[in-house]
């Protein structure tokens, strides 16, 4: 486990920061950003937590653990010759997301149109956490084209964005809450283009 003593290290003053196996890189590069993303997805689900019913928010637990374990998996680049092998994410969990993903869809009704991101405010803090999630994708994509990533994770936070809008969906439902988008010949605001 993690052993925090100190909170202010003064090791970042450099622009630099510490993986997981010791290796120092700049605050700007790719694996540190997607770390970053995941990190900011993980507090808007904590958010969303505080209006969600005791059911979802066993859920979102979940979730949150698995975007911590997703998080050292990413600071711990698979390197040859380590000492103790890092734990890496797997599977199992991606199974338990679209397991979840269908039990939930399941009772929501088919959509003619696209949602508008809020509704009531567990909704909108899981439409903004889903976009910092697709942000998060396409960053680890970018590492992942650079140099090996355990594939799980691509899958999962794929899945993961699927899922935070299910789960929005059902909390604007629960709410009698949320839109869907009217483009603009349909609701009256006639030609824009002009």
């Amino acid at each position: 486990m993690v052993k925090i003593n100190r909170v202010t290290t003064r090791t970042g003053d450099d622009g630099r920061t510490a993986l997981g196996d010791g290796a120092r890189l700049p605050k700007f590069h790719i694996r540190v950003a997607a770390n970053g993303s995941i990190d900011e997805a993980n507090s808007f689900i904590g958010l969303a937590r505080l209006d969600v019913s005791e059911a979802a928010a066993d859920i979102f637990g979940q979730i949150q653990n698995d975007l911590f374990d997703i998080g050292a998996d990413l600071c711990r680049p698979e390197r040859g010759g380590l000492k103790v092998e890092p734990t890496r994410f797997t599977d199992e969990r991606v199974a338990w997301i679209e397991a979840t993903i269908e039990r939930h869809n399941a009772g929501l009704p088919a959509l003619d149109s696209f949602v508008l991101p809020g509704g009531t405010r567990a909704a909108a803090a899981l439409h903004v956490a889903r976009s910092v999630v697709r942000r998060a994708e396409r960053e680890i994509v970018e590492v992942a084209f650079q140099e090996p990533i355990t594939p799980a994770i691509i899958r999962y936070i794929n899945r993961l964005s699927d899922l935070l809008f299910v789960l929005a969906r059902i909390e604007n439902r629960r709410e009698g809450a949320g839109e869907i988008w009217q483009p603009a010949p349909h609701r009256g605001g006639g030609d824009r283009s002009g």
